[in-house]
């Protein structure tokens, strides 16, 4: 007995209780409104969110300090003999010709060319260029204009909601401009970090980019152009983090979505009811 005094949700006998057609109506309203609400809160907390951050540091250090390129770029009025790629650096770094895991596809009937790339740079600023320099013989008029497919630094991203500058020079369209022109594309290289569910990270690179063209003369007077791309690391590093809803946040929306809801629908059944009681009260005393 001393038990049953401590219920707070006390019962109300049924035949103290009235239905109406309103009343109805809105539990009717308010079950719909509340599965809505629940559905939309289950597909919240069964997707995942992707949060972003700035920081500064150098997030892949177990990298040996050197970032991965890959490079895809089409000549189609230089033969594959003349196209070479060059390396170069702050840290002393000078490489002609770099051949190691390179292809060269030939293009319009072995008048142009392809050129495939993959290969590491320090992370340091430096550049790497496509040119004629490694040549045995250069050409007289070289011809520099180029598509350029691909260049992406680290790893590749196919996330979804991640939307980046990983291949910011992708279709790039040269084969309108000045055969003879050099073109410098600047680079500024920002590190990116993609951390999932599971805590793995991934490491990549975005980059934004600004270009010039210009014609270029040798101490001889020769023209030599050449495609270069010049780069300097961000300090700045980007990080995306996958992340669900926790369970707790949930279950308490979940409350209060329905506890929220029968309230709410409530007041309004209780004032329509009452609203409605007055105006019989009203029409009674008229028709007396």
């Amino acid at each position: 007995v001393v038990i049953v005094k401590f219920d707070i949700y006390r019962k109300v006998p049924k035949d103290l209780t009235q239905p109406t057609y309103t009343g109805a109506f809105i539990s009717i309203c308010c079950c719909f409104f509340m599965l809505f609400l629940f559905l939309s809160e289950l597909t919240g907390f069964i997707a995942t969110e992707i949060v972003n951050e700035l920081y500064v540091d150098d997030p892949d250090k177990d990298s040996g300090g050197k970032i991965d390129v890959s490079v895809n770029i089409s000549l189609p009025n230089l033969h594959c003999d003349l196209v070479g790629l060059d390396i170069q650096d702050e840290m002393g770094r000078h490489e002609v010709g770099h051949i190691e895991n390179s292809m060269k596809v030939p293009l319009n009937n072995g008048h142009g060319c392809r050129f495939e790339g993959e290969f590491s740079i320090n992370k340091v600023p430096g550049n790497f260029h496509v040119s004629t320099h490694s040549a045995t013989a250069q050409p007289q008029s070289p011809d520099m204009t180029h598509i350029i497919h691909k260049l992406a630094f680290g790893e590749k991203l196919q996330v979804q909601h991640v939307q980046g500058a990983f291949n910011a020079l992708g279709g790039a369209n040269r084969l309108q401009s000045n055969a003879l022109a050099s073109h410098d594309y600047i680079l500024k290289i920002v590190p990116t970090v993609y951390e999932d569910l599971g805590g793995k990270q991934r490491f990549s690179y975005q980059y934004t980019v600004a270009n010039k063209e210009y014609v270029a003369y040798s101490h001889t007077g020769r023209i030599i152009p050449a495609i270069w791309f010049r780069y300097d690391l961000s300090p700045i590093t980007v990080k995306y983090t996958e992340r669900r809803q926790p369970f707790y946040r949930f279950i308490t929306t979940i409350c209060a979505i329905i506890g929220g809801t029968f309230t709410v629908a409530g007041i309004i059944d209780s004032c329509i009811f009452t609203a409605s009681e007055a105006w019989k009260k009203i029409q009674i005393g008229k028709m007396s």
